[in-house]
């Protein structure tokens, strides 16, 4: 055997070890809390969309981007701490905060009930993040602005349909549907679109006041696989009989190309796995750091230069 073709192969095998440990490290969290797959899935969503897959989502500080308002409730940093110090034993600086994440997600989704599917590696991570990047639209905005804000950041109407599936597995604080169920753009009255079955139901869930110091109730996106955290195509049921909690997720009915990827997903789960392995793909692919551009962290919570435990 050539010195090339023992180096490839001491490569490959490296790369099989760490990808192990990392889906042993995810399973264990999944074997203890299923929601885990939300939560990483959300965290991937809010470091490409804002400034491409950097990992600069996962940096501490005052004004980061963990701290804009409009990602409040991010979970699964303490998980991609483990899998970082685990790595990082193993292989120190070769691994980036920001494959691990696509990693760590891809294996949580799967886990759950979604395709598995190749993550190229490489990504570097970023040194700067700040809390005035983070442009994530709103839950209740429309089918036009929300394809637009995916095509900023070039994506299209049915990666914007296909990825929004993901809601199967989510929740939302009563917060953001209050609206729709009590007072639907200032008419004193519930949004018409919603069925009169979830209108009732949300309702028990989300009275229309909190008690002060009472904590915002959250409700599952989907009743059906929603508490299971089951990666299904019960979402796009829920749109075609207007029973979608998110405003955002119901105008997926008033644009012709979304519409009818509704009526295909709701209709073939697998056609729903096929194009989501490919749309979550791309989304995982926005903006990447590669080469010199950027660094590996050596702790994800910090960049090199600020990171205390380094001597």
């Amino acid at each position: 055997m050539m010195k090339g073709e023992r180096l490839n192969l001491m490569v490959i095998s490296v790369v099989v070890a760490i990808g192990l440990s990392l889906y042993y490290q995810v399973k264990l969290w999944w074997d203890e809390d299923k929601s885990i797959t939300a939560k990483l899935l959300k965290l991937l969503y809010a470091d490409c969309m804002v400034n491409g897959c950097d990992a600069s989502i996962l940096l501490d500080g005052p004004h980061t981007e963990k701290r804009a308002p409009q990602i409040f409730g991010l979970g699964g940093f303490v998980l991609i701490d483990k899998i970082k110090t685990v790595v990082e034993d193993r292989c120190p600086r070769a691994v980036s905060c920001a494959d691990i994440l696509n990693l760590a997600a891809r294996d949580a989704l799967h886990l759950a009930g979604a395709p598995s599917y190749p993550v190229l590696l490489g990504r570097r991570d970023g040194v700067e993040s700040n809390a005035a990047w983070v442009d994530l639209p709103s839950p209740y905005i429309s089918w036009e602005k929300g394809l637009a804000y995916f095509r900023s950041k070039g994506l299209d109407a049915q990666d914007y349909a296909t990825l929004l599936g993901s809601h199967t597995m989510g929740k939302t604080h009563c917060a953001y549907i209050r609206d729709r169920l009590y007072n639907f753009n200032k008419t004193g009255k519930p949004d018409p679109t919603l069925s009169k079955s979830s209108l009732d139901k949300l309702r028990q869930q989300c009275p229309k006041t909190s008690n002060r110091g009472q904590k915002d109730p959250t409700v599952f996106l989907t009743d059906k696989n929603g508490a299971k955290y089951r990666f299904t195509n019960t979402y796009y049921s829920n749109v075609l009989s207007y029973d979608s909690v998110l405003r955002a997720d119901q105008e997926l009915l008033y644009n012709y190309n979304t519409s009818q990827l509704v009526l295909e997903y709701a209709g073939s789960m697998e056609q729903f796995r096929k194009q989501f392995a490919l749309s979550i793909t791309r989304m995982g692919s926005l903006q990447v750091l590669t080469g010199k551009q950027g660094e590996i962290h050596q702790n994800c919570r910090f960049t090199n230069k600020n990171n205390p435990y380094i001597n």
